[in-house]
């Protein structure tokens, strides 16, 4: 079914692979009402998110099937608050442009939308919780854990920006010829990001180790990828020393 969603629509393979496990025969329905995305490929099929194969047709799809609001359409419709809460909120806008097309909004019935799907992700599905309870966390760590930190952070922020992104998840990954799909590294991302803005600074590195030092945490895959970057960074300088040689 998704080969013929490909070839009939123009579609991504990821992208029609979810809708024919999704909606079944009814992702036919679905795919007629995907927008043009101006590229030579895919022909249609704007994604919501560019980690996520869900597309503007399944929003269009769930307003048909009498979809009121934005929490219905990311909690139960789509279940992306439910797979990745960040994800979902980053979404949000372009699903309430859609909805508004489809229900005809207002500005104010847009703006109130948008406040009380972001409230929800925020309190239903734990953000601010989370969030709140770790950074009540003091960062009780010694001079050579925090040593040892840098060196861990430094491993994944080849570039020196300052923060670790998800194309440095990936290219770390990419090192061990792993791959990851998209939606796993948010999940990690998330694990770690307090403030919410898809980075990770290394204060925020620092209050997670905190919390798995202190217990309230028992693991991370974050701080996990982190040792193994620098694990991988001390193997390849101690070859570059020896020259290469045995």
């Amino acid at each position: 079914m998704f080969i013929r969603l490909v070839q009939d629509f123009g579609l991504e393979s990821e992208v029609a692979k979810h809708l024919a496990h999704t909606y079944g025969d009814r992702a036919f329905s679905v795919a007629k009402l995907a927008s043009l995305t101006g590229k030579r490929w895919p022909i249609v099929g704007r994604r919501l998110h560019s980690e996520f194969p869900y597309i503007d047709a399944e929003v269009r799809y769930a307003c048909r099937e009498y979809a009121a609001s934005a929490i219905d359409v990311i909690a139960r419709r789509l279940r992306l608050a439910f797979l990745n809460a960040q994800a979902a909120e980053e979404a949000l806008p372009t699903i309430v442009n859609i909805m508004a097309e489809e229900l005809k909004w207002s500005e104010r019935e847009k703006k109130s939308q948008l406040e009380a799907a972001t409230k929800y992700l925020q309190q239903e599905m734990g953000q601010n919780v989370n969030r709140a309870s770790r950074e009540r966390i003091p960062i009780n760590l010694t001079k050579s854990e925090i040593s040892e930190y840098v060196k861990r952070f430094n491993s994944l922020d080849t570039d020196k920006k300052g923060y670790i992104s998800l194309n440095d998840l990936r290219a770390s990954l990419k090192v061990r010829d792993q791959e990851v799909p998209g939606e796993t590294l948010h999940e990690i991302l998330k694990e770690i990001d307090l403030n919410l803005n898809g980075q990770v600074e290394f204060d925020e590195y620092l209050q997670m180790m905190a919390a798995i030092k202190a217990g309230s945490i028992t693991h991370s895959r974050f701080a996990q990828l982190a040792e193994m970057a620098e694990e991988d960074q001390r193997k390849k300088i101690s070859v570059d020393r020896s020259g290469g040689g045995l």
